[in-house]
């Protein structure tokens, strides 16, 4: 977390309170995973939640013709894998490290243990789960309603929502995200995204510094959309 925001509201282990984080770390594995490994199959048996310590993991979904549909992506401190170990059953998603990773695991039982002796901590998988849910709900909103150009620049403030910092009157975003990846999360081509993106950037509502976008919130257009990155 960078000095002076907020800790994300899906970074359950910054809002943990001190004696919880504790406990939850005695319970702990630790796995390193490369670049490209994935931590997880639909399909395979869920009995571990895991929370990364370090790198990004993408959570995604794969249709019937092999099209990917990434769902979100977990930051260091977020919670991963979490539905199964709620309702037993085998894997519903995929999860892969984007960049060299360090995850945490839990067994399934210890875990559940866990949250029914500490109702701060169960409230707070509630609080992500719920964020994570209005978050979907919001692309499939856009999907049914907006044309390509307005969901690339709604995901835009999702992101900086969900994964931005302020830097003066700016937001830099913290994740490291293809063009491709971003057409995987509003169901259009790369193409249209590149687009969009040099629609935007020509506009001065980005720029790009090392592979990551900034967002100029002084640019951006209509109140809404500045106060959603305030």
């Amino acid at each position: 977390m960078t000095p002076g925001n907020p800790p994300r509201p899906s970074n359950f282990i910054e809002h943990l309170n001190d004696a919880d984080r504790a406990t939850l770390m005695q319970l702990v594995q630790r796995r390193e995973n490369e670049k490209g490994t994935m931590i997880f199959n639909a399909g395979s048996p869920g009995k571990n939640v895991y929370f990364l310590e370090s790198g990004q993991v993408k959570i995604y979904h794969l249709s019937a013709e092999g099209r990917e549909s990434l769902l979100w992506f977990c930051l260091p401190g977020e919670i991963f894998g979490l539905t199964e170990v709620c309702h037993g059953g085998g894997r519903q998603v995929y999860a892969q490290a984007c960049e060299d990773s360090r995850c945490l695991s839990v067994d399934r039982a210890p875990f559940k243990d866990f949250l029914a002796t500490r109702p701060a901590a169960a409230m707070l998988v509630i609080d992500v789960l719920a964020w994570r849910l209005r978050s979907l709900g919001h692309v499939i909103e856009e999907m049914v309603a907006s044309d390509v150009t307005e969901r690339v620049f709604h995901l835009i403030l999702r992101l900086a929502d969900s994964y931005g910092h302020r830097v003066g009157d700016d937001v830099h975003l913290d994740i490291h995200i293809t063009h491709q990846e971003m057409a995987n999360m509003i169901g259009c081509t790369r193409q249209s995204v590149t687009s969009a993106l040099g629609m935007l950037k020509r506009l001065g509502v980005l720029s790009f510094q090392n592979h990551h976008i900034h967002i100029h919130r002084d640019r951006l257009p209509g109140t809404a959309a500045s106060n959603k990155v305030a």
